[in-house]
C-alpha cells in the first residue's frame, strides 16, 4: 500500500483539531475507497480512538458512536475544550502490555470485539496517527476475501493458531498463520520451525489426536481444508535415506496405522517422493525396504476431514462449515438425529407437503431439509457442504443469509415452525373463536383448546415437539381470573443470576487525617454512573457539604473523570481501577487540582543526566476557587493537605509529640492552611509547619490541559493566574527524603473493579440445577409493563399477575437455556453450569394435568453447545446414537466418540429430551 506524503504535516503539534480531522478524514476516505485482499489494517484502541474523535471534533455537535465508517467518524463530535490524547497505548488489547515490542508478534486477547475494544485503521491511517502520537505495540492484521462467494473482504483478526506435533520426536510448537495460507506453506513453515528438510516431511490434519486427512494438496488453503482454531496438525518425519524411521513405524503401530507383527503403515505418500525414489505399483508396494500399502479409497475417506472409522453404524456424518455455520449445523444434527424425524423424512413425506398454505415455504424447506437428512444418514462419511439447504434458509430467512455468526435457537425455532407451516396437514383453516374457561374444569378448557389447535395445526412437527401449557391471569383490581391453555414449541428457562454487578471503587477522603479506603457496592448492570455514585454516597458517608469526583485511574494518570451521571457502567471493564475523590462541592468558578507524583526512573548504569522522570502511584484530587488569589504558597499547602493522612507517625513523633496526639497536631497543621487560604498569603503562617513539612522543598510543577506549563513565581506570596481550564495537573518530583516523612505505599496500586479469583471463575458454589430453571420459569410474576392485560371485567389494562403450568407434554421435549441477554447497550452471555439430568428427567410434579397415569420421565439424546463469547464463540453439538448406546461430538465435519461423563458441561445451550418407553417399549 503507497505511503501518504506528510509534507509540512509530519508533527501535530502544528495542527489545529479541525486541521487534525480533516487530514485524517481525507486519507481515510481514499483508504476506504480502495481497499482490496492483501492491504493491512492495524488494531487501536476503542478507549484512545475515541478521545481523539471527540478531541478534534469538539466543535461540532455529532454523536461519534454510531457504528459508521471511519471517515464519517472523522466528522463527528465533540463538546467544550478537550485535551489533546497521549501516546497510543494498545496494551489493553494483547496479553503482554510491553509497549517496546516492536516484533508485531503480540498476542491479542481473544475476547475482543470490534466497535467496543478496538477500531481497525487502514495503513495509512495507523502510520498517520503514529507519526504523530508515537506509542504502540503495532498489531497489523491482513485483508482477506470471504464468504461463499469469495467477494467480500474481511480483516483477519485472530489467524489460525494451530498447534504442531512433530512426530516421532513428540515436540511441539503453536503458530499463527492466515486461513488464506496454502498448506504448501503450512508445509515450508512447519520445516523451518522443526528445521526439517521439505522433502522429507508430510503434514496430517490431526484433529482429536486422530489422523483424519493427509494434507497434500500444497495450492489448497487453509481455509478450504476447513481447519480451526487450536487444531493439531502432526508434522511426520521421514528419514533421510528416504525410508521412514523405526520410531514412526512404532508410533503408527500404537495409533493402529499398521499391523503389530508388519511394518505396512496405512498413508498417502507424497507422490513426489515417492516418484524420486523409483515410482510404487497401484497396490502393494516396498518402497526403499518399507511396505506402503497405499489405501484405494483415498478419495471417498482422506479427502473428507471427517471421522475416518470403517464399518460402523450410520448417522456419524459431518457438516462442512461454509464460514460461520456452526450455529447451524449444530441445530441440524439434532433435529437428524431425533428419531421420529429421521423416520419421517427417510420415507415418503413428500405426500404431506402443503403446497399451498400463505404461511409456509412451497414446500421447499421440507424439501430441502429432507434431502439433507436423507444425505447425513446415507453410508461413507464424507462431510457434507450443506450449501442447497443455506441458499433456501438465506431465500425464506434473510436474517439467516450471509456468513455472520447467528443463535442457534432462533434458527431451531425458525426450522421447527417452517417445517410445520411446509408439512402441515390441515389445508385449510378453519376460524375458531375460543372461549374463556368461566369456571368450567380444567380438563374440559385444556382438550377443547388443544381440539382447535389441531384443527388448524396437525403435522409431524406437531406430533412430536408440540406440548400444552396452562396460564392463568389475576387482575390486581378485581380480581378476575383468566385461564387459558397454550400451545409451546420448547420451554426457555431462565437461568438464575444477579442482576446486579459489585463493583469496587477506592475512596479519598477530604477529612486529612483518614487513608484512602476500599468499597465494594453493588449497583445495576444496566446502571447508570449516578447510580454508582448514589451507592457510594450512602457507603461512605458522604456529608451535604461535599460531592464525589469518579475517575478512572490509568498508567498513574486520571484517565477520565465521570462527569455525566448518564454514563452506561457498561463502559467500566472489570479490570479497570477506579478513584472517588470526597470533595468541597463546587461551584462554576472552581478548577479541579491533579496532584501526580514522579520519580527518578535510574536503572543500573545509566548516567544521572539521563534519568527520566516517571509517573507512580495513584493521583490525588483537590480544588480551587478561580476567584480567589491563588499564590505559590498556596499550592504547597494544598498538596501538604493532600498528601498529610500519608505522613509516618514516626517523623511526627520526633518533632516531641505522643502517639495520642497526632490527630490532633495534624489537624492543627490543616487549620493552619485553612486559614492561610482565607487571607491569602503566608505572613500569618506559623514557620514550625513549614519547616516541619519541608513545603520550601517540594519540586513542582503546574500543567494546563493543553501541556503548557504554568509558571511559579519565585515570591511565594505572588498570586498565579490559573487558566480557563476546568483542570490543572501538578507533578511533585518525589525526592527521598520525602520517603522518611511519608509512607504512600497504599497509592502504589489499586484495587480492580472486580478482581476475578477461583470462587468468582465458578460464579457458584453448587451449580444449577435443570429443576432450579424450571420453577423459575412456572414462577408466579407479574406482567412487564409493555404487556399488560386487558382486563374484561375492568375494560382496562392491568398488570395482571401471571402463572404458567405444564398441561400435555410432547414426546421429544426441547429446552432452551437463556444464555443470552440483551438490552439497548449490552449483550451479555452467561456461562453458569447448570446440572441437568442424563436420564430420568422427571416432569411429573411439575405438570398440573393430574389425571395423567404415568410418571413423566424423559431421557436426554442430543443437546447444543456454545462455546465462547457474543458473536464469536463456536457452536458444537452432543448426540447419542441409540443404536450404538453411545455419545458423539458434532463439530462441524468433525466427529469423534465422547464419554458420558464428558456430556454436561457450562456450554450446554439447548436440551433434546425424549420420552422413555414403556416396559413394552410403546411410545407414550
Amino acid at each position: 500500500m503507497a505511503e501518504v506524503s506528510m509534507g509540512s504535516s509530519s508533527s501535530s503539534t502544528d495542527l489545529s483539531p479541525e486541521e487534525e480531522r480533516v487530514f485524517i478524514r481525507d486519507i481515510a476516505i481514499a483508504a476506504e475507497a480502495n481497499s482490496k485482499e492483501g492491504d493491512t489494517f492495524y488494531l487501536i484502541t476503542q478507549r484512545w480512538w475515541q478521545e481523539w474523535i471527540e478531541y478534534v471534533n469538539q466543535d461540532q455537535p455529532c454523536n461519534t458512536n454510531d457504528g459508521s465508517s471511519l471517515s464519517e467518524h472523522c466528522d463527528s463530535a465533540g463538546s467544550s475544550t478537550l485535551k489533546k490524547p497521549s501516546r497510543i497505548d494498545n496494551s489493553d488489547l494483547i496479553y503482554d502490555s510491553s509497549l517496546e515490542d516492536t516484533s508485531n508478534t503480540s498476542e491479542i486477547i481473544e475476547t475482543l470485539q470490534e466497535g467496543r475494544d478496538y477500531v481497525l485503521l487502514p495503513q495509512e491511517v495507523w502510520n498517520q496517527l503514529r507519526s504523530w502520537y508515537g506509542g504502540g505495540p503495532t498489531l497489523a492484521r491482513r485483508v482477506i476475501s470471504s464468504g461463499l462467494s469469495q467477494t467480500e473482504l474481511a480483516v483477519e483478526v485472530y489467524p489460525l493458531r494451530l498447534q504442531l506435533r512433530l512426530m516421532p520426536k513428540s515436540d511441539h510448537s503453536a503458530i499463527r498463520i492466515s486461513k488464506k495460507e496454502t498448506i504448501r506453506e503450512l508445509h515450508r513453515r512447519a520445516c523451518e520451525i522443526f528445521d526439517l528438510n521439505l522433502e522429507h516431511v508430510r503434514i496430517w490434519d490431526y484433529y482429536g489426536h486422530q489422523k483424519c486427512n493427509l494434507m497434500n494438496d500444497l495450492d489448497k488453503t487453509l481455509d478450504d481444508a476447513n481447519l480451526q482454531m487450536d487444531q493439531d496438525i502432526l508434522v511426520e518425519v521421514v528419514d533421510i535415506n528416504g525410508t521412514l524411521s523405526s520410531a514412526l513405524i512404532r508410533s503408527a503401530q500404537e495409533n493402529g496405522l499398521v499391523d503389530e507383527d508388519s511394518t505396512s503403515i496405512l498413508i498417502e505418500p507424497s507422490k513426489s517422493s515417492l516418484a524420486a525414489a523409483g515410482g510404487f505399483s497401484s497396490s502393494r508396494n516396498t518402497f526403499r525396504g518399507v511396505s506402503l500399502e497405499v489405501s484405494q479409497s483415498f478419495d471417498s475417506t482422506y479427502s473428507s476431514t471427517g471421522v475416518t472409522t470403517r464399518g460402523s453404524t450410520a448417522g456419524l456424518t459431518g457438516l462442512l462449515n461454509l464460514g460461520n455455520t456452526c450455529f447451524m449445523n449444530s441445530a441440524i444434527q439434532c433435529l437428524v438425529h431425533t428419531p421420529e424425524f429421521a423416520s419421517y423424512f427417510q420415507e415418503d413425506y413428500h405426500q404431506e407437503i402443503n403446497w399451498q398454505n400463505p404461511l409456509g415455504m412451497v414446500g421447499e424447506l421440507a424439501t430441502a431439509f429432507g434431502d439433507l437428512l436423507r444425505k447425513l444418514w446415507a453410508p461413507g462419511r464424507t462431510p457434507i457442504a450443506p450449501r442447497p439447504f443455506k441458499a433456501k434458509l438465506a431465500r425464506f430467512a434473510p436474517q439467516f443469509s450471509g456468513y455472520n455468526q447467528h443463535d442457534s435457537q432462533e434458527l431451531l425455532a425458525f426450522l421447527l415452525d417452517g417445517l410445520h407451516e411446509d408439512l402441515n396437514r390441515v389445508k385449510h383453516k378453519p376460524y375458531i373463536n375460543s372461549r374463556d374457561a368461566d369456571g368450567r374444569p380444567d380438563e374440559e378448557v385444556a382438550d377443547e383448546f388443544w381440539a382447535n389447535h389441531i384443527a388448524r395445526n396437525d403435522s409431524i412437527i406437531v406430533d412430536v415437539c408440540q406440548g400444552q401449557y396452562k396460564s392463568t391471569l389475576v387482575c390486581p383490581i378485581c380480581n378476575k381470573v383468566s385461564v387459558t391453555f397454550d400451545p409451546f414449541m420448547y420451554l426457555s428457562l431462565p437461568l438464575q443470576f444477579n442482576t446486579t454487578r459489585a463493583i469496587t471503587v477506592t475512596v479519598f477522603s477530604c477529612d486529612k487525617t483518614a487513608l484512602p479506603s476500599t468499597i465494594t457496592v453493588n449497583v445495576s448492570k444496566q446502571g447508570r454512573c449516578r447510580d454508582l455514585i448514589q451507592a457510594l454516597t450512602s457507603a461512605c458517608s458522604l456529608k451535604q457539604t461535599e460531592e464525589l469526583k469518579l475517575a478512572e485511574i490509568r498508567n498513574n494518570f486520571i484517565h477520565r473523570l465521570f462527569e455525566d451521571p448518564l454514563t452506561p457502567l457498561s463502559s467500566i471493564k472489570d479490570d479497570d481501577h477506579l478513584a472517588a475523590y470526597k470533595l468541597s462541592k463546587s461551584s462554576e468558578n472552581t478548577t479541579l487540582l491533579r496532584l501526580v507524583l514522579r520519580r527518578r526512573d535510574q536503572k543500573a548504569g545509566e548516567r544521572e543526566s539521563t534519568v527520566q522522570l516517571k509517573p507512580c502511584g495513584t493521583p490525588l484530587l483537590s480544588s480551587a476557587s478561580r476567584g480567589d488569589a491563588l499564590t505559590k504558597g498556596k499550592i504547597h499547602c494544598i498538596v501538604q493537605n493532600m498528601l498529610s493522612p500519608f505522613r509516618r507517625e514516626e517523623s511526627v513523633g520526633k518533632r516531641g509529640s505522643s502517639d495520642s496526639s497526632i490527630p490532633e497536631r495534624r489537624s492543627a497543621r490543616f487549620n493552619n492552611c485553612e486559614e492561610e487560604d482565607k487571607v491569602g498569603g503566608l505572613k500569618k503562617a506559623k514557620k514550625s509547619n513549614s519547616s516541619e513539612l519541608g513545603a520550601s522543598k517540594l519540586s513542582l510543577q503546574l500543567i494546563d490541559e493543553n501541556n503548557k506549563t504554568i509558571n511559579l513565581p519565585d515570591d511565594e506570596a505572588e498570586a498565579i493566574k490559573l487558566p480557563s481550564s476546568a483542570s490543572v495537573t501538578i507533578y511533585l518530583d518525589w525526592a527521598p527524603e520525602l520517603s522518611g516523612m511519608y509512607d504512600i505505599t497504599c497509592l502504589e496500586s489499586l484495587p480492580e473493579v472486580l478482581k476475578y479469583g477461583p470462587a468468582t471463575k465458578k460464579g457458584r458454589s453448587e451449580p444449577l440445577s435443570l429443576y432450579a430453571c424450571l420453577e423459575a420459569f412456572l414462577r408466579e410474576e407479574p406482567l412487564v409493563p409493555d404487556e399488560m392485560w386487558f382486563c374484561p371485567q375492568c375494560n382496562e389494562r392491568r398488570q395482571a399477575s401471571k402463572k404458567l403450568d405444564l398441561w400435555r407434554l410432547p414426546e421429544v421435549l426441547v429446552i432452551h437455556l437463556k444464555r443470552f441477554s440483551y438490552s439497548r447497550s449490552m449483550k451479555h452471555k452467561l456461562e453458569t453450569f447448570v446440572n441437568f439430568p442424563i436420564h430420568d428427567l422427571d416432569l411429573t410434579k411439575y405438570v398440573a394435568n393430574k389425571n395423567l397415569s404415568q410418571p413423566q420421565l424423559y431421557e436426554l439424546y442430543a443437546l447444543t453447545n456454545h462455546y465462547g463469547g457474543m458473536g464469536s464463540g463456536h457452536y458444537t453439538a452432543h448426540i447419542k446414537l441409540l443404536d450404538d448406546n453411545r455419545w458423539y461430538n458434532f463439530d462441524d465435519s468433525h466427529i469423534s466418540h465422547i464419554n458420558e461423563d464428558d456430556v454436561k458441561s457450562g456450554a450446554a445451550y439447548v436440551l433434546f429430551y425424549r420420552r422413555k418407553s414403556d416396559a413394552g417399549g410403546k411410545m407414550k
